[in-house]
């Protein structure tokens, strides 16, 4: 395990790769997959990731940064705090297309949760149903194009941040559930979608 903080990946570049590499995703889904899919599963493995973001699971020349983001994610989400973040295009970005990819993100942070199996909603608390709630809205998020720039600017980091804080709220509530040593054994456990 590190003891530093790990260098956040370079979004545009691994872009590039992802685009190159034809994959499946973009990078905010493809990342929000891996982060839903960590929540819910300590056995999510690089090779699992893979196989949902490339077809055959062949990541070619981006599988090197594709398995520096899942150390990252890995690595961050288990350190708590600030050290988690989604990947999203930056501020040089238009506010519509950032928004549009914090909704690509949530839809594959709950693809990549679903995709394990997890206690129903009536078995967390109400704090973690919520969040999965609002993130299921965020999928839909869009700019509001009578506000001015500077709202919606405001809107989307408030949104960022919200979403950043319930996954680690999330990833952290699901702890017990998803240390527990044989996932057969889970009787309240089937997957969210």
């Amino acid at each position: 395990m590190h003891n530093c903080a790990m260098a956040t990946p370079n979004f545009d570049e691994i872009e590039h790769q992802l685009g190159a590499a034809r994959a499946l995703a973009d990078l905010p889904e493809a990342h929000g997959t891996l982060a839903g899919a960590l929540c819910g599963s300590n056995a999510w493995a690089l090779t699992d990731w893979l196989r949902e973001v490339f077809a055959e699971g062949q990541a070619g020349a981006a599988e090197s940064s594709m398995a520096s983001v899942y150390e990252w994610t890995r690595y961050a989400l288990d350190q708590g705090g600030l050290e988690f973040q989604l990947l999203l295009p930056d501020d040089e970005s238009a506010v519509a297309d950032r928004a549009q990819a914090l909704g690509e993100w949530c839809q594959g942070f709950l693809y990549g949760l679903g995709s394990n199996p997890l206690p129903q909603p009536e078995h967390l608390s109400t704090e973690a149903a919520e969040i999965i709630h609002d993130l299921t809205a965020i999928t839909q998020v869009g700019i509001d194009t009578e506000a001015s720039v500077e709202d919606n600017e405001q809107a989307y980091t408030e949104l960022v941040e919200f979403v950043r804080v319930g996954v680690q709220l999330l990833f952290e509530e699901l702890a017990d559930y998803r240390n527990m040593a044989d996932p057969s054994a889970r009787d309240d456990g089937q997957p969210l979608h």
